[in-house]
């Protein structure tokens, strides 16, 4: 089960990395005019499948950190 938990995270890792940069939507603190902290971005095509993957590794390693606590 540490094996999965260790894939898991490792995955969880590398597909986090090939996120784009939200610096965009940061602009409240470089102040580049308009606030942008909470601005609503519409993801498209690749960074929508990457943000799903992301979502659904980091539901698995949490309930997979879970399931190895109380089994012990």
């Amino acid at each position: 089960m540490r094996i999965i938990l260790l894939i898991v995270a490792v995955l969880l890792i590398l597909i986090s990395l090939l996120q784009g940069g939200k610096s965009d939507a940061l602009s409240a603190f470089t102040g580049n005019g308009d606030l942008g902290l909470f601005q609503n971005v519409k993801e498209r095509g690749p960074e929508k499948v990457i943000s799903i993957i992301t979502m659904v590794l980091g539901i698995l390693f949490f309930v997979l950190v879970i399931i190895i606590r109380v089994t012990e």
